[in-house]
């Protein structure tokens, strides 16, 4: 590299800005890290989610079948004290 008259080039900027530099790009990829961590344990966290939110599904009874229950309960207790009397 030759240094211009008008602007000599100066050995310690030079470090210094490289040393910027490499604080920099360590902090570029620390971020980059703790993002790829954080992803992964959201990405954990949600399957749980899903698989609790399945499991409670089919773990309840649909509205349609205990509706038929009631109904057909009540028409137990309805025959039986039409038949009672």
């Amino acid at each position: 590299m030759t240094a211009d008259p008008e602007h000599p080039v100066v050995h310690g900027e030079l470090a210094e800005l490289r040393r910027r530099l490499d604080v920099a790009h360590a902090r570029v990829e620390g971020g980059l890290a703790l993002l790829h961590h954080r992803t992964e344990e959201t990405a954990k966290e949600l399957d749980e989610l899903n698989t609790r939110i399945v499991s409670l599904e089919h773990g309840r009874w649909p509205l349609p079948a205990v509706a038929t229950l009631t109904a057909l309960g009540a028409l137990v207790v309805a025959v039986w004290e039409a038949l009672g009397r």
